[in-house]
This record gives C-alpha cells, sequence and structure tokens, in this order.
C-alpha cells in the first residue's frame, strides 16, 4: 500500500491512523453481513406453517363482486369485520381476479379490449379508477394500510405467470438482463383466462421475476396472497418459484393455491409449499355441491397439518351475485338447515373459511353463523378430526377437544326424504363408558345427560354439532 513507504516511525504512525480510520470501516461491514446472513438464514429457516397455525378466515371479494370489485367495498366489508367478526378470529380481507383491470365486468370477464395496468417490469398495478388510493404509483400500500389500521390483514388474488402484456412489450426484469420474452412459454397457459404467460422454471430472470413481484407485494403490505391456476395441473417449478419469492421477502405471505381439485399425488408436495390449497373448483350455491363435499373431505382428510389446510373452496353466504362472474344478485340459495350442514362440515373438517357475501348485507342468521365462539372454537382448536360412519340418512364427523378430553360430534342428514331423520351416536365409539353431558353448539343449549347413546333429531340436508363432555 502507498502508505507503507516512508521513514520507519513515519510508516508506523501512518499505519496507526490508517488503523483508526479502517477499523470502523471494517466493524461496520461485518455488522452488515452479520445482518445479512442472519436474514437470509432466517428467511430459509421460518417455518411458514406457523404464519396459520390455524385455518385462515377472512371475506373475499369473488362470490359478491367478481372482478369488478372497488375500493369503497372492500373498506365497507373491512369495517364490517372490524367490527363484528374480528374478536371471533376473522381477520383477512382479499380482493379477488383482476383488480389490474380498468375495465372489466360481471358475468366472465373482459377479454376483447382490457385496459390492463402495468409497471415499467411488467408487474400489474391496481387500477386507479376502482382504487383511487393506488393514484401517484402507491399501488395497494393506501389500502393495506387502512386495513391493517383496522386490526385486520390484506390480500390479494393474482395469476400465475407473467403478463401477456409485458411479454408483447418485453419490458425488463428487476434484478436481472432478462426481459419478459426471455422467460416465458405459451405452454400451459391458462385455458379459462388469458391474461398470463407460464414462467419456465430455470431460466435467467424466472426467479427474479417472482422475487420482483413479491418485494413490491411486500413493500405494500402483504397479508395473504391467492395464486390462482396452480394447484390444477399442478405447476411444480412456478410453485417452488413462488414459495422462495415469499421467503426471500422476510414477510409473512400465508400462500393459498387455486383452483382444485389438487392432484392427490401433490398431496405432501403442496403441504411443503403452501398454508391452504384447493380441494375443488369454484364452489357456488347449491345443493349438489355442497353433498360432494363429504366425500372430497374424507378424501383430504389424512393431509392436513398445521399451517397446511385442505381448502374446501369459499363459503357462498350471505347477500352473494351483486357483480358476479356467476349468477345474479341474491341472497344464497342454500336453505337454513344447508348452511348449518355447510358451516358445520367445514368446521369440524378444519377448512379455512373464507366468506363470500357482502358482509354489510348480512342479516341476523347469517351474522349468526359467523360469531359463535364455540362453533369457531371447533375450527380452531379441534383435533383428531375424521368421519366416524356414513350410512343412507347419517354421516358423523367426530374430533377431540385436546384441553379437556370432551369430544365435538356432528351430525349431518344428507338425505333429500322431506322428513326428519334420529341420527344417534353410541358414547362408547366416543371412548365413554359412563353418562355424559352433550351440549348443543349451534342452539347454545344444553341437552342433558344422556347414558349409552345420544339421539338427535336433523332436518333435510340438516347438521347438528354438539360437544360431549364425560367424567
Amino acid at each position: 500500500m502507498m502508505l507503507f513507504t516512508t521513514s520507519k516511525n513515519e510508516s508506523l504512525h501512518s499505519v496507526n491512523i490508517a488503523r483508526r480510520r479502517f477499523l470502523p470501516l471494517v466493524e461496520m461491514t461485518m455488522v452488515f453481513l452479520g445482518l445479512l446472513v442472519s436474514n437470509i438464514s432466517r428467511a430459509q429457516t421460518t417455518d411458514f406453517h406457523n404464519w396459520a397455525p390455524t385455518p385462515p378466515m377472512g371475506w373475499n371479494s369473488w362470490d359478491c363482486f367478481g372482478p369488478t370489485v372497488v375500493e369503497s367495498e372492500v373498506k365497507a366489508n373491512a369495517d364490517y369485520m372490524a367490527k363484528n367478526l374480528k374478536k371471533f378470529g376473522w381477520e383477512y380481507i382479499v380482493v379477488d381476479i383482476r383488480w389490474y383491470v380498468g375495465n372489466d365486468h360481471a358475468h366472465g370477464y373482459n377479454e376483447k379490449d382490457p385496459d390492463y395496468v402495468l409497471d415499467e417490469y411488467g408487474r400489474f398495478q391496481p387500477a386507479v379508477n376502482r382504487f383511487p388510493s393506488a393514484a401517484g404509483g402507491k399501488g395497494f400500500k393506501p389500502l393495506a394500510d387502512y386495513i391493517h389500521s383496522k386490526g385486520l390483514k390484506f390480500g390479494i388474488h393474482i395469476m400465475r405467470g407473467i403478463p401477456v402484456e409485458a411479454v408483447k412489450r418485453n419490458l425488463p426484469i428487476l434484478g436481472s438482463k432478462a426481459t419478459a420474452k426471455d422467460i416465458y412459454s405459451t405452454e400451459g397457459q391458462c385455458k379459462w383466462l388469458h391474461d398470463m404467460y407460464t414462467v419456465v422454471g430455470g431460466r435467467d430472470g424466472a426467479q427474479e421475476y417472482y422475487n420482483s413481484l413479491f418485494a413490491l407485494y411486500a413493500s405494500w403490505g402483504l397479508d395473504f396472497v391467492k395464486v390462482d391456476d396452480l394447484s390444477r395441473p399442478y405447476h411444480t417449478d412456478e410453485v417452488n418459484m413462488i414459495r422462495k419469492a415469499i421467503d426471500l421477502t422476510g414477510r409473512k405471505i400465508v400462500l393459498s393455491t387455486s383452483p382444485g381439485e389438487t392432484p392427490i399425488n401433490a398431496a405432501t408436495e403442496v403441504q411443503q409449499h403452501a398454508n391452504m390449497w384447493r380441494t375443488v373448483d369454484d364452489f357456488w350455491d347449491n345443493w349438489k355441491m355442497l353433498k360432494e363435499h363429504f366425500d372430497v373431505f374424507e378424501r383430504w382428510n389424512q393431509y392436513r397439518i398445521p399451517g397446511g389446510w385442505p381448502d374446501g373452496d369459499m363459503l357462498p353466504l350471505g347477500n352473494i351475485g351483486l357483480r358476479a362472474e356467476r349468477g345474479n344478485a341474491r341472497m344464497t340459495a342454500f336453505t337454513h338447515d344447508e348452511q348449518y350442514t355447510l358451516m358445520t362440515l367445514w368446521c369440524i373438517f378444519r377448512s379455512p373459511l373464507m366468506f363470500g357475501g357482502n358482509l354489510p348485507d348480512n342479516d341476523e342468521f347469517t351474522l349468526s353463523l359467523l360469531n359463535n365462539k364455540e362453533v369457531m372454537n371447533v375450527l380452531k382448536n379441534s383435533a383428531n378430526n375424521r368421519e366416524l360412519f356414513r350410512n343412507q340418512h347419517v354421516i358423523c364427523w367426530v374430533a377431540d377437544d385436546p384441553k379437556t378430553g370432551d369430544k365435538y360430534v356432528a351430525l349431518f342428514n344428507p338425505a333429500d326424504d322431506p322428513e326428519p331423520v334420529t341420527a344417534s351416536v353410541k358414547l362408547s365409539e366416543l371412548g365413554f363408558s359412563s353418562a355424559c353431558k352433550v351440549k348443543d353448539l349451534w342452539n347454545k343449549t344444553d341437552l342433558g345427560k344422556f347414558t349409552g347413546e345420544f339421539a338427535v333429531s336433523i332436518n333435510k340436508h340438516g347438521a347438528g354439532l354438539y360437544r360431549v363432555s364425560g367424567k
């Protein structure tokens, strides 16, 4: 070094000066590198399953507003949730599909002349005419801040892949020398919506594209992402890239994959990448679809793990179809008994609960399905959930309360006969050898003591949910 070319004393003096100047820089650099390594290590070792220790509960705009929801409607649902539902565990507010299109419509999608909004790196941005707070390049951060101020969490829906429009313009990829044309493929393009092309794993720029996407979402304050056209067929490379990109942000963004049915042969893999994954196609308010869930949930029951939840799809309850992709404005077509079946089955199976109706329009009955503390406790804290038996007239699911040793019993009448059925359960099958107390959780009433078995009447397409307590 040039500093060491003078006399011995001068050299020592110069070395001491240099050392005093240089060591703080070394120390600062070492601290920075230490923090960097720590953050990388934390991102690599943090188990994302801990971000959803119980099935996520929230509201999603799809069933009522399809691809047309606007900011004021999102805020109105957040206000309702904060006031009426947050204390019962409801916390996510999710903006569903095509928030980046300024001129979409109900009953399908505008693919004729969609008004896409992208940034210079090919990443979709909120349409300002629908989300005014996004003006000036702010994205969804102002809306997320509003939702966070209510003590809630913010989520969005996205489509797998890179925008077709970004490929047409050959836009650059942030953090890479590649451009959109370097990472895309038309192979595997979504068949029902053509906004995106496949991102090809392993190509230069592919991971960087997803990294830039989720870095943007993290800067907005995102807590939940529903990625569509991902589960069926199961796009392994893009699932892996999305998982890595989320982890690199350092933000706890819960990952939901859609739609279903996710292939059973991908069950153990999706467990290790997502917090929830779809078990069915889009679920709407008809009995045939609801009844099919008994088979679906039995099929998926063994694949539920803490922080990894098979997802029976949204709850088409309350006022739906206002400007939906399917159907017209209506209160759900499910009868009250069918709504009890829906909520009871989702809770005893421990599926995520994403409410689809416009919350401010809820009537008292609809609200009563969402604010029953003991029913929600079955969803959040039960264990060993399973189907106990099934016959032509009655289906029975059971679960444990791990804190007390009590049992939860769900009884369903799936038959089409208009007359109620008597559903009975032998207490010995629940592990009890003496008299037990039974509480009806939906009606919040004690049914008294039972010996040997307990029996209740269940209406057509209806359900009951009970806590059975022994000594």
